[in-house]
């Protein structure tokens, strides 16, 4: 239900004290895509409408006015990063994404090295368009190639085949420094053979950053109605070694649970999404989490596109507007950055959410004991367990009902 919600509402006093605010990004939502995936949970919408173009425009306009009606709830705030997703953001048109960043530019305070990644798919490029993005703005790509095995492709109801998602990547890398191939493990059918020739291939476009996700069954997906065949857990296991153990040889270091990088190319944007930072999503069905000085809020955007468009060139994108209870900040907190191998500083913990230390002491003395992190007077870390296991440690720091 929507409630009222202003920049008045959002400073008034409250329980919370926060010192400073977190680092600030924006996420934007490019919501439709040629071909829904059986296991995708995303707020994406096929795109069928054959008789007219996909409404770039009036969409480009309704973010930016989303944006307008946004801007007093961060005024003055830099922004450090920019993540254009979807659906499948290429397939706007270069120009498109370039007025985009132009209307971001001219109305948030950019960082001067501000990242600004877009997602792209194999099944949706031309020679050159990655350079018409790159040319547009865009400072990092993000491919979802998600495998380089035909049959595994289409069984994941990919739109590409291995010969584009090679084509697509060898563009990337001619036009991008940093890039971000998008893969998935524990496949139906499979076999760790399978797998390393997915990462071999992966890892022969000497990408700086691979992300690697463990498929997984979503609720209303069309893999929920009809389950493929996974592997076991215990291969699924092997096969998560084997990846760790095939990007470190190529010097690329797992830094959170899917994330690997060479040294200076970790995506800064999900780094703030981990470090509890706040970020401001516009576009259909975006989620914002953004800091007050005694509050930490959250908003949906409304779903649907065409809603969507409707509502935030009225100058009313959100549908959704709550503040996070002080019950809740701990394992909100720590849902993000357990994820991040080097842990979290505990005064980062309290800076970020308000809070005392000893609001998560139970929950810290719990895991340590069952040795799924580590801790001293400074730092918490999750073990190799933890990490394994990381749905467990997590678990450990929910409100108490």
């Amino acid at each position: 239900m929507k409630q009222a919600f202003d920049v008045v509402h959002a400073m008034r006093p409250g329980l919370l004290q926060l010192q400073s605010l977190p680092p600030l990004s924006l996420y934007v939502h490019l919501p439709w895509c040629i071909q829904k995936c059986p296991y995708c949970d995303f707020n994406s919408h096929e795109w069928r409408d054959n008789s007219q173009a996909m409404p770039e425009q009036r969409y480009i306009d309704a973010l930016l006015a989303d944006l307008e009606t946004s801007l007093p709830l961060v005024w003055g705030r830099p922004v450090h990063s920019v993540f254009i997703g979807g659906g499948t953001p290429s397939l706007f048109t270069p120009s498109s994404i370039d007025q985009l960043i132009s209307g971001i530019r001219a109305r948030l305070p950019l960082e001067a090295e501000a990242e600004i990644t877009l997602e792209a798919n194999p099944g949706t490029f031309e020679k050159d368009r990655f350079k018409a993005f790159r040319a547009a703005g865009v400072t990092r790509l993000s491919i979802g190639v998600q495998s380089f095995n035909d049959g595994h492709l289409k069984a994941l109801g990919r739109v590409h085949n291995r010969d584009q998602a090679m084509a697509a990547v060898e563009e990337a890398q001619s036009a991008f420094e940093t890039f971000n191939l998008d893969l998935m493990y524990a496949l139906p059918g499979q076999t760790l053979s399978d797998l390393t020739q997915d990462v071999q291939t992966a890892l022969s476009f000497k990408p700086p950053h691979i992300s690697i996700y463990h498929l997984t069954i979503e609720p209303n997906t069309l893999f929920a109605k009809h389950p493929p065949v996974l592997p076991e857990d215990d291969d699924a296991y092997a096969m998560m070694d084997l990846i760790t153990e095939m990007t470190g040889a190529e010097g690329l270091q797992r830094y959170e649970v899917s994330a690997y990088a060479k040294p200076g190319h970790k995506c800064w944007h999900n780094l703030n999404y981990w470090q509890f930072g706040d970020y401001l999503g516009i576009g259909a069905g975006a989620h914002s989490k953004l800091s007050f000085a005694h509050r930490i809020t959250r908003q949906v955007r409304f779903r649907e596109p065409q809603l969507y468009m409707t509502q935030a060139l009225k100058g009313e994108p959100a549908t959704q507007h709550e503040e996070v209870s002080r019950e809740e900040l701990p394992f909100e907190y720590m849902l993000n950055a357990l994820r991040l191998k080097e842990g979290f500083s505990l005064s980062d913990y309290m800076a970020r959410t308000g809070l005392a230390m000893t609001s998560i002491q139970k929950g810290l003395a719990q895991a340590e004991a069952k040795g799924l992190l580590v801790r001293d007077l400074a730092k918490v870390r999750p073990t190799e367990k933890g990490f394994d296991f990381l749905s467990d440690l997590q678990e450990l720091f929910l409100a108490e009902r």
